[in-house]
């Protein structure tokens, strides 16, 4: 099984990082959360970003559209 290490610190494969991405983690911050990457040296977070990737997160997907993405606060400032 060829596996690739993302988090040395945690032993942390990419596989693992795509399935936490998968499961709705959008942020480094969200996989820090879920599995510990990250969180000790650091030097994987530019590469937990670079999977994570523009696309990943499913909720940037109405704003990558060009639609609203908090509707409720557009509703607060037009009854203002």
């Amino acid at each position: 099984m060829n596996r690739v290490y993302i988090c040395s610190c945690f032993g942390i494969t990419e596989q693992q990082v795509k399935k936490h991405a998968a499961d709705g983690a959008c942020t480094p911050r969200q996989i820090a959360s879920a599995c510990k990457a990250g969180t000790d040296c650091g030097s994987c977070v530019r590469r937990i970003q670079a999977i994570l990737g523009r696309g990943a997160c499913p909720r940037r997907e109405p704003a990558d559209q060009g639609q609203p993405v908090f509707s409720d606060f557009e509703e607060l400032e037009e009854a203002a």
